[in-house]
């Protein structure tokens, strides 16, 4: 088999007694899409944070194209994150500045790019989300929750990266909304080719947007496989949360 464009192996993470991650273990392919699932608290927001180096695990390997990125020196892991591109959950576009500097902010700050020519290019990538040029213009209050949500996945794509996270992509939009950023985010990553990870609890999502899928559950995969078959996997923990339903082997813990 090929090696996976990233690899977690035996991931653990804790929050003084509380152990969130223990002992997370996932392939995902290139040119893929995989879709990281479960409820509050199961550990998809840390799993996340560790795989973009922003939490150091207390044990285990991120590895991407077969390197341990938490053993990087400093500007090879500056050179990796060149190469990813991330829609935050709720956008995070900087309130300052207008949104043609939103989309091309990593270029400018990296001097890859002139003023003048960020102009043209975030026309260019506005386009390919459904904007026009003119969006450009307008600062991040005059956006309406789905267009900053566009917005933020033009600025994940600007830079052509080979990898991008998604974090609860919807989260916040409304049914067609939701189904419309689901729809643009597998065409720009179709167009680039890249791997794609993202983070949701909403079903309808995950199987629009997924290739894979894992389950996690108190910070441990309980299934993976393909993300249509989510609802209808044979696992009773995964159906019962694909379905929403109330009895089965996942309990909410209610704290007295």
């Amino acid at each position: 088999m090929s090696q996976p464009k990233i690899r977690l192996s035996g991931l653990t993470k804790s929050f003084g007694e509380k152990r969130v991650l223990d002992g997370i273990d996932l392939d995902m392919t290139a040119g893929r899409s995989m879709v990281i699932l479960g409820g509050s608290g199961s550990g998809k927001s840390v799993t996340l944070k560790c795989m973009l180096g922003l939490l150091v695990p207390d044990a285990g390997m991120v590895e991407i194209d077969g390197r341990d990125v938490l053993k990087m020196p400093r500007r090879e892991r500056e050179a990796l994150n060149d190469r990813i591109g991330m829609l935050f959950q709720n956008g995070a576009l900087f309130d300052s500045l207008p949104v043609w500097e939103n989309v091309c902010f990593k270029l400018l700050a990296q001097k890859r790019i002139t003023r003048a020519a960020a102009r043209d290019k975030a026309a260019e990538v506005l386009a390919q989300v459904g904007l026009a040029a003119s969006v450009g213009d307008l600062s991040p209050a005059e956006l309406s929750g789905g267009m900053q949500k566009r917005v933020g996945l033009a600025r994940a794509i600007a830079s052509e990266p080979e990898i991008l996270f998604f974090d609860e992509p919807t989260t916040g939009l409304d049914p067609i909304m939701g189904a419309v950023i689901d729809g643009l985010i597998r065409d720009c990553v179709q167009r680039l080719g890249a791997t794609a990870v993202s983070i949701t609890h909403d079903m309808a999502s995950a199987r629009r947007i997924g290739d894979e899928a894992a389950m996690l559950h108190k910070g441990r995969i309980v299934w993976t496989g393909p993300a249509a078959e989510l609802g209808h996997t044979g696992n009773a923990m995964v159906d019962q949360f694909a379905r929403g339903e109330r009895e089965g082997p996942i309990q909410m813990e209610l704290r007295r």
